[in-house]
């Protein structure tokens, strides 16, 4: 028997999914993560995009929302940002 939680299941179409993409601070990775992004969920609001600079400012954070539709676009989405080279973490 194992004790181990379990990851909570999502269902979809799950809209207001938040995603939260942690790379190098660069001027352009706001654009680089929404192009991406627009990919997988055309649907994405670019006014609601944050970004935020860590406090020694050698990392951006960007944090949007997207209506998730399946394992498969967030696996996808996920795969796109990290083989950009520049996503150092998808939260």
């Amino acid at each position: 028997m194992s004790s181990e939680p379990q990851a909570p299941k999502i269902e979809f179409p799950h809209p207001d999914y938040t995603l939260k993409i942690i790379g190098d601070n660069h001027d352009d990775f706001k654009g680089l993560v929404v192009e991406i992004v627009q990919i997988h969920a055309p649907g994405l609001d670019v006014e609601q995009v944050v970004v935020q600079e860590s406090g020694k400012g050698n990392y951006s954070s960007v944090r949007l929302s997207i209506t998730a539709t399946s394992h498969e676009q967030l696996d996808n989405l996920h795969q796109d940002l990290k083989a950009t080279g520049r996503v150092k973490m998808v939260l």
